[in-house]
């Protein structure tokens, strides 16, 4: 049997009404009653005065309630409400001794706390035992009489009350059996519960709908102790399992879990001391909203400082972690888990309503947790994607194929890692994320597809623009007849070329058939575009052109050998042969003519510049004819395909006529200088005038070897001094000039002469020293012959200067 140690009690209410909170928390805790959850029971005693209700409690359930000293007299015990634990009962049963009814200490008229104690004792019990006397059953005034019309008229202001149990102990049992004294009792109730005052709901409801009645007898404590103690060992059995179907407590329906007894049971006791009818239902509502709530925030606030939820936190801010679904998932069904363990005792509605506010503020902690997990996701794939795609293109795949495939790869990857992020109680929307990303890659794909269309385009551009620029340019510079006919078939077949090989190459874009065409067209319209600039480049220096035209033309034969004016050639013929060329370019130069378009250009600038008859007519300033160059735009030629307009041929021609001049100027001098350099030999008359009167000098010079040995080595002299002094060279460009010339070059030359002959005397002597002069003659003049060729044409320059001889030294022997 358990002892009085084990016992816990405390003073719930005191004398004059206030609620101890502090001490029922302590008290709570000491005997674990919030673990309980709804097995727990309640049970109070209520009796007028001094009846024993403090021995009766400290005997049944093993309490340690204060007891009326006997010794002292009979005087209040018990002030107020006290509570304690049962010892040794399961399940845990809670018991509270209420203040004796009747009592001296208040007062006749006080009955107001008697009243007010009485109802909590309804309201928070399951079962109410009422202490009373043996003897006063059956007697009109008797003490109970007023304690029961207490209970029954505080039970009206419980709405929807619970069925509480009302437990009649008889104390002091006399020799009546009980089964004599029960109907009595029973029947004293009953007119105590007709003539108690009802609203009009329960004017006709029976006593049985708001209590169960039991009966107990016990013998008299002071007398009997043995006996008495031994029924209430029997009493005591009934009180175990007591909220078991059928025990003792009954009705359970408004009972308040464990945890919320003591909040409860306070605003109970404040409604009744405000004098307020007690609605029970709405009280359970109200208690099961507050602690609700409070486990609530409990539940919130640990997982708030849960370590794993802020692990998981952390780790997804700094990138994806897998299985954060489940992860998080769990420990959010662990919270709510603890809260549904904690508040599964109360009202339904009051707990899901604030599970689902707990939910909702859990869900909404965790929601950006979730959002970033979302964004990883989101970027990781539309990398992967993006290295995907660009590897498929690389590999040679086809661009739209590309697309697709990787498009539908890795979105359905994002599915997956999304359901594996997915939040099970949260059943979040990931619609939005997932078209961003479905957005990013097509705003991707679209700009790869631009920009390798661009790279396509720029390839086939710049393959076009190297085969037609360097020919076209080249086929503009030899112009004819057939320049523009070979451009453009050059055009013709490049361009064929380039837009099969696009329109292959975009066979893998999926394109639509107008976008394939536009860029087929700007492909071919490119093309045209090069040869047009290519042309209109060509067109700004197409005086060069045509000077090095007539240079060519004119400085150099048939052969492509440089021309020498011997007097032979007909300049006014080459001259006209080099400009007709020259012109011939021009008019090649002045159009695009890439279509079948025929044009009069050419014929327009032969008549109007070559022509002698018109060139004269226009010169003369007493006849005014129509100059056909005097306009700005061709005849049958578009303002968009002229290249050099007519009044700019008229300019170039004027330009290129003056400077090529000087050219024709100066070959018609060299042709006449030519032709005097071939005339320095007297007439044939005059040689023979000579031989027939020089007859009788040569026959003299014949007898006289002498003579003839001074002739010869005279001969040598004037002979050395025309190779050395170049006559025939000088003289070619005028005979003053000539004379200029040879009169500066005539002294330094004997001198040269001279010293020579010098050097070749002291070298030894030989015999015949008139032989020894001849030779250094002789060799000098073996010496001159060898330059005379270098000579002759160096010395054209000097008709100007005429000192093109280093006089500082001499010159040097071979």
């Amino acid at each position: 049997m358990a002892t009085s140690d084990e016992c816990c009690s405390v003073q719930l209410i005191d004398g004059d009404g206030s609620f101890n909170d502090t001490g029922i928390e302590s008290f709570i805790k000491e005997v674990k009653l919030h673990e309980c959850g709804l097995s727990y029971a309640v049970v109070s005693i209520m009796g007028p005065q001094s009846s024993g209700k403090s021995t009766l409690l400290n005997n049944l359930f093993y309490t340690n309630f204060r007891e009326m000293d006997a010794f002292k007299g009979r005087s209040q015990t018990t002030k107020g409400i006290w509570m304690a634990k049962c010892a040794g009962i399961e399940p845990c049963t809670i018991v509270m001794d209420l203040e004796g009814t009747d009592g001296r200490e208040r007062g006749e008229d006080d009955t107001a706390f008697e009243k007010q104690s009485a109802l909590f004792a309804l309201a928070v019990s399951d079962i109410v035992l009422i202490n009373m006397w043996c003897h006063d059953i059956g007697r009109e005034q008797a003490a109970n009489k007023p304690l029961l019309k207490t209970v029954f008229q505080v039970m009206m202001r419980l709405f929807s009350p619970r069925k509480t149990t009302l437990m009649f102990v008889i104390r002091d049992k006399t020799r009546t059996p009980l089964e004599n004294l029960e109907p009595v009792l029973r029947e004293d109730i009953q007119k105590i519960w007709d003539s108690v005052p009802k609203p009009q709901a329960h004017k006709e409801t029976p006593l049985s709908e708001f209590f169960n009645v039991e009966v107990v007898a016990l013998s008299s404590y002071e007398e009997k102790e043995e006996q008495f103690k031994e029924q209430v060992a029997n009493l005591r059995q009934r009180f175990n399992h007591s909220i078991a179907p059928g025990g003792l407590a009954g009705d359970r329906r408004g009972v308040v879990p464990a945890s919320g007894f003591s909040f409860s049971a306070q605003q109970i006791w404040k409604v009744i001391k405000e004098n307020k009818d007690l609605d029970l239902p709405a009280h359970k509502v109200m208690v099961a909203t507050v602690r609700c709530e409070e486990i609530a925030n409990e539940k919130f606030t640990g997982f708030t400082a849960n370590e794993n939820w802020c692990l998981l936190e952390e780790a997804v801010q700094s990138g994806p972690v897998a299985g954060f679904g489940k992860k998080l998932n769990s420990i959010l069904c662990t919270s709510l888990s603890e809260y549904d363990a904690e508040a599964t005792y109360f009202d339904e509605g009051v707990r899901s309503a604030k599970r689902k506010q707990l939910e909702e503020k859990l869900l909404q902690l965790v929601q950006p947790a979730y959002l970033s997990m979302l964004g990883h996701l989101r970027s990781g794939t539309l990398e992967k994607f993006k290295e995907a795609f660009e590897e498929a293109l690389n590999g040679g795949e086809g661009f739209s194929l590309a697309a697709h495939n990787c498009t539908e790869s890795y979105m359905a990857l994002f599915d997956e890692r999304c359901t594996d992020a997915n939040v099970e109680l949260a059943n979040w929307d990931c619609s939005k994320v997932r078209d961003k990303l479905r957005r990013d890659i097509d705003t991707h794909v679209a700009s790869v597809r631009a920009a390798k269309l661009l790279e396509l385009t720029s390839s086939y551009e710049a393959k076009l623009n190297e085969a037609l620029a360097g020919p076209v340019e080249a086929l503009l510079d030899g112009a004819n007849n057939e320049t523009w006919p070979s451009i453009k078939k050059l055009l013709q077949r490049e361009t064929v070329s380039a837009v099969s090989g696009l329109s292959s190459a975009l066979s893998g874009f999926e394109m639509d058939a107008k976008d394939k065409e536009k860029m087929l067209t700007n492909l071919q319209d490119y093309a045209r575009g090069v040869v047009e600039a290519k042309a209109r480049e060509e067109a700004g220096r197409v005086l060069i052109r045509m000077k090095d035209r007539f240079s060519t033309l004119f400085s150099h034969d048939s052969d492509s050998m440089p021309r020498v004016w011997t007097g032979k050639e007909d300049i006014r013929a080459i001259t006209k042969t080099a400009r007709s060329a020259s012109l011939k370019l021009l008019s090649v130069m002045a159009a695009i003519r890439l279509d079948d378009d025929v044009d009069n250009i050419e014929n327009t600038l032969t008549s109007a510049l070559v022509d002698t008859k018109s060139n004269a007519a226009v010169t003369d300033k007493s006849i005014t004819t129509f100059d056909p160059l005097a306009s700005s735009t061709w005849e049958q030629v578009p303002p968009a395909k002229t290249l050099i307009t007519p009044v700019h041929c008229k300019s170039l021609w004027r330009q290129f006529r003056a400077e090529t001049e000087y050219s024709v100027t100066q070959a018609i001098s060299a042709q006449e200088a030519s032709r005097r350099n071939n005339n320095w030999m007297p007439p044939p008359w005059a040689i023979v005038a000579l031989v027939v009167l020089g007859f009788n000098e040569f026959m003299t010079l014949l007898r006289n070897p002498l003579y003839l040995g001074v002739l010869f080595v005279g001969y040598l002299t004037v002979k050395a001094l025309w190779v050395q002094l170049n006559i025939s060279g000088e003289f070619q460009h005028g005979v003053l000039p000539g004379l200029l010339s040879i009169s500066t070059k005539f002294l330094p030359t004997v001198m040269n002469l001279l010293t020579k002959l010098a050097e070749q005397g002291q070298s030894p002597a030989t015999n015949n020293p008139q032989t020894n002069v001849g030779a250094a003659a002789f060799k000098s003049f073996q010496n001159g012959s060898s330059s005379s060729s270098t000579s002759s044409t160096a010395s054209s320059g000097v008709t100007a200067s005429g000192n093109d001889i280093d006089y500082s030294s001499p010159p040097k022997e071979d």
